[in-house]
C-alpha cells in the first residue's frame, strides 16, 4: 500500500463497475483525465447526495459524467439532475456513460456556457429549487457561480465547491498571476465573508468546501 489514500480507498465503499470503466476509458481517450473526480471524491458525492435526498439537484461542469452519476445514487425517486457541460466535444461521450446507467431517465445534460445555462433555469422559474449543488467548472468564475446559483437553492440547501485548495497553490506565492488560483482565491475569500452561508473547507482530494445556504 503505496499513501494514505490507497488506505483510504481500500477501506471505502467499491465504486461501481461502470464508474471503474468511465475512469479508464478518461485516462485513455480524454484530455485533462485529473479533473474526473475519482472513487474517493466520487463516494463523499455519493453519500452527502444520500443524506440531502435530493429532488433537484444542479451540477456546473459535468467532464465524462463520473461526479454526476454518483451524486444521482441520492436522488429521490422522483429526482432530476441537470448538469451543465460547455465542451460540446465530450457530449457523446457522456451520453454513452449515462446511458449505461440505471440513473440514465433522471439525468438531463446541458452543453453551454454555465452562466448562460443557469440564467435560463432562473427564466423558467426554478427559484429554490434545487437542494444541491456542485460547482466544478471555470475556476475563474467561481465568484460568478455562487451569485448566479444562490437564488435556485432552497433555504438550507447545499452547494459544493471543487479544487478549492488548487493543488495547495492557493497559498503558494509562485502563483500570484495564474488566473485560475486567483479565481479560486477570490471566490474563497468571498465565501469567508458571506454571512448568507455556513461553510467549511475539506482537505479531500484537491479541496471540497461544504456551504449550506442559511
Amino acid at each position: 500500500m503505496n499513501n494514505i489514500y490507497d488506505y483510504i480507498a481500500e477501506h471505502s465503499t467499491a465504486e461501481s463497475e461502470l464508474l471503474k470503466e468511465i475512469t479508464r476509458e478518461t485516462n485513455l481517450h480524454v484530455l485533462n483525465p485529473h479533473m474526473l473526480s475519482g472513487h474517493m471524491q466520487g463516494r463523499v458525492l455519493s453519500m452527502m447526495s444520500k443524506m440531502i435526498q435530493p429532488k433537484y439537484i444542479l451540477e456546473l461542469g459535468t467532464y465524462t459524467g463520473y461526479s454526476a452519476l454518483c451524486m444521482a445514487e441520492g436522488l429521490r425517486p422522483d429526482g432530476k439532475l441537470i448538469t451543465i457541460e460547455h465542451n460540446d466535444e465530450l457530449e457523446e461521450r457522456i451520453h454513452r456513460n449515462f446511458s449505461q446507467s440505471d440513473f440514465n431517465d433522471k439525468i438531463e445534460l446541458v452543453i453551454g456556457d454555465a452562466c448562460e445555462r443557469v440564467k435560463e433555469l432562473m427564466d423558467k422559474g426554478m427559484q429554490e429549487e434545487f437542494d444541491l449543488v456542485f460547482i466544478d467548472a471555470d475556476k475563474r468564475e467561481y465568484s460568478k457561480y455562487i451569485d448566479l446559483v444562490y437564488p435556485l437553492v432552497r433555504q438550507g440547501g447545499w452547494i459544493l465547491a471543487d479544487n478549492t485548495l488548487w493543488d495547495g497553490h492557493i497559498i503558494d506565492p509562485d502563483y500570484d498571476k495564474d488566473p485560475q488560483t486567483r479565481g479560486l482565491r477570490a471566490f474563497n475569500d468571498k465565501i469567508r465573508d458571506d454571512e448568507r452561508f455556513e461553510k467549511v473547507i475539506l482537505p479531500l482530494r484537491d479541496g471540497l468546501t461544504i456551504i449550506r445556504k442559511i
